[in-house]
């Protein structure tokens, strides 16, 4: 049974962080995607590494291997030189044009002292230092390096610059450098890079779909049970899951079915027993009517006539007549929680002051106050005109008074009642023997108390919570309980100022504004 209405609350994350929290597909695809993007990237980058590097290898072998060819053609033809008819310097320049006239091959710079000899169109700043260097130190081997080789006109191009030395028959080195660009190797570098970039783009957008559809042949049976689970929750039991194949899912499904027709034939078990249970209380109710009218007639008699009876029969018949008023006071809560069971309980709604009925319900219980010692004190805070049933609100109130006084041990008895604009509230709050908070809500249970050993002041049945729950839902409003032990109670009734309001929150807390930290009263109002 429901006690109070619950507002909806949103606990949903906005923003990007709620949009991932709320999607699987979306999770399924950005990780696999993300994952096989940052594969691809680390993939494609060292196959470009290694291709690169085995070009770059594989040109310097090669250069190294025709520049090691030329230097000994280059050395040849110095040593069959007569220097005795031709001079020296003349033939190194005369070996210099020769050898680096071949067309898209290499240049070639011979350095002969202050002289330097050099192919056309490619300038002396294109030997690194380094390779200067390593053959000052060896000028009998040969040593190859990578080379950005300058250009006459101010241009440059990567390359490979390869040096050894050429020495003369009187001993003398001259250190050759032979310079082969690598346009047709970068050309390559290039073309591979670029077919990777459009290999990854297209491998990316293959597995976006890969993604995709795993993700959608595992959501879709998940939503699908998730939409057959919330037509189970809202009533439709006959629901069931499209069991395919033998797979997890399939066996989910099938889970989900099996709980699903054993949760159907629990509730129509508990349907069969509530209907029972309704029937034999509106039954029985009616049925004791006509009994009751009869010992109520007897019990008048009895009691007009206790005057002349002896001191015990005069004394039996007042708890005779006492306890008929609490028979047919608990055969009228069960007729009316029969109503309610049945949902036959209409609401006959017209303008009601919420106000101007606690006040004729306190004085109605004053007398029953000032005899357990209890003073009321009242305070008003607005307009406190409803749209309602004045029946109905007068019972809600009169309960909760009679529950305080009965349950407030002598002590102050405060009651608030406060409008805003779209609602009406009422408190009453007693110092009693309260309750655990954790009862707040089983105080509204039928013939429910906090303690089994103590005694109802006044009769009461033990259905006037459960029946003032249901008239505050019919009138779509709430009724809640807050309770401490030792610290008592306080009840906070809220009703809407018309039917087509929705509540959202209500005039006055439900904490008593006398415990610590309460917020402060502002009220205008007297006592009882």
């Amino acid at each position: 049974m429901s006690h109070a209405v619950e507002r909806p609350r949103s606990h949903r994350p906005s923003g990007p962080r709620g949009l991932w929290g709320s999607s699987l597909p979306l999770r399924v695809i950005v990780t696999t995607l993300g994952a096989s993007v940052l594969v691809l990237v680390l993939g494609g980058w060292m196959l470009l590494q290694n291709a690169s590097r085995g070009i770059v290898d594989a040109k310097m072998q090669a250069s190294s291997a025709e520049a090691t060819t030329a230097l000994q053609r280059m050395q040849n033809q110095l040593d069959d030189t007569d220097l005795r008819t031709e001079s020296l310097l003349e033939r190194l320049g005369q070996l210099a044009d020769e050898v680096g006239t071949e067309p898209g091959q290499f240049k070639v710079i011979i350095e002969a002292s202050a002289t330097v000899y050099m192919s056309r169109d490619v300038l002396p700043a294109s030997v690194p230092e380094s390779l200067r260097e390593q053959l000052a130190d060896e000028p009998e081997s040969v040593f190859v390096t990578p080379a950005d080789i300058k250009y006459a006109d101010g241009s440059s191009t990567a390359g490979v610059a390869v040096g050894g030395c050429l020495i003369a028959p009187s001993g003398q080195t001259f250190p050759v450098y032979f310079l082969f660009p690598a346009d047709q190797e970068i050309q390559t570098i290039l073309a591979l890079r670029g077919a990777l970039y459009s290999t990854g783009a297209l491998l990316i957008v293959a597995l976006a779909v890969i993604a995709y559809l795993v993700s959608h042949q595992v959501t879709v049976p998940i939503r699908q049970a998730r939409d057959v689970a919330g037509r189970i929750a809202a009533g439709d039991l006959d629901q069931r899951l499209e069991v395919r194949g033998t797979d997890e899912l399939a066996s989910l499904a099938t889970s989900m079915n099996n709980m699903a027709g054993e949760l159907q034939r629990q509730i129509s078990r508990l349907e069969d027993l509530s209907r029972v249970q309704q029937q034999f209380v509106s039954d029985v109710s009616h049925e004791l009517r006509t009994p009751l009218t009869t010992m109520r007639m007897a019990a008048e008699v009895l009691y007009e006539s206790r005057d002349g009876f002896s001191p015990d029969h005069q004394r039996t018949t007042e708890l005779l007549h006492d306890q008929v008023d609490r028979f047919e006071s608990m055969l009228t809560d069960l007729l009316e929680i029969s109503r309610f069971d049945a949902g036959a309980a209409v609401l006959s709604a017209d303008e009601v002051d919420v106000w101007d009925v606690v006040e004729q319900e306190v004085a109605a219980e004053s007398a029953v106050a000032e005899q357990m010692g209890s003073r009321i004190t009242l305070h008003k805070m607005g307009a406190t005109t409803v749209e309602g049933d004045v029946r109905r609100i007068q019972r809600i109130v009169r309960n909760l008074l009679s529950n305080a006084i009965g349950l407030g041990e002598g002590r102050p008895i405060v009651i608030d009642v406060a409008g805003d604009e779209d609602a009406v509230a009422v408190t009453v709050r007693d110092h009693g023997v309260g309750f655990e908070p954790s009862q707040s809500q089983m105080v509204f249970h039928r013939f429910w108390r906090a303690d089994e050993s103590r005694n109802r002041v006044g009769g009461g049945t033990g259905l006037g919570l459960a029946i003032s729950i249901e008239d505050a839902r019919l009138h779509r409003g709430w009724l809640e309980a807050w309770g401490r032990p030792g610290e008592g109670a306080q009840f906070r009734l809220t009703l809407p100022r018309t039917q087509d309001v929705v509540l959202e929150d209500s005039p006055l807390p439900l904490e008593p504004r006398d415990a610590p930290g309460g917020p402060a009263r502002q009220t205008t109002g007297g006592t009882a």
